[in-house]
């Protein structure tokens, strides 16, 4: 049985507890930058998948805002699902992430190649705040 995708979500770190939860850190929408060119070290993508049975193959992928042109794309990600109330949760980490221009990017999950779930990622440049403004 195919999964469904319960969440994914983009952040800046993800940590994990001994007991086995997730702790995501820097939830973001949006990314506001100084200038562009700019390079994000580390952004992490995590996706929950739920209501499935058996072993499947996850890709993500950041497109460009032209929409066909991928900006970093994921190694296949193994995701595991024993029995359909199991649930499976996988983190990919993409470094040093170079966005050169403002415009709205997207994040793309697919699950053996058909894509699943797209969403925006806005960048933009941002004015530093001064005491005047």
């Amino acid at each position: 049985m195919i999964p469904d995708i319960q969440a994914s979500l983009l952040c800046d770190d993800v940590r994990q507890e001994r007991n086995g939860k997730f702790i995501l850190i820097g939830l973001f929408d949006v990314v506001g930058v100084p200038a562009l060119p700019s390079v994000f070290q580390r952004v992490c993508i995590v996706n929950r998948w739920c209501c499935g049975d058996g072993s499947f193959e996850q890709k993500s992928k950041i497109m460009k805002p032209d929409g066909n042109t991928a900006l970093v794309e994921g190694k296949p990600v193994k995701i595991r699902l024993p029995h359909p109330e199991a649930t499976a949760t996988s983190v990919e980490f993409f470094v040093n992430t170079r966005f050169e221009e403002e415009g709205t990017y997207w994040i793309e999950v697919y699950l053996e190649d058909d894509l699943k779930l797209r969403y925006p990622l806005r960048v933009k440049v941002v004015e530093k705040k001064t005491k005047e403004n």
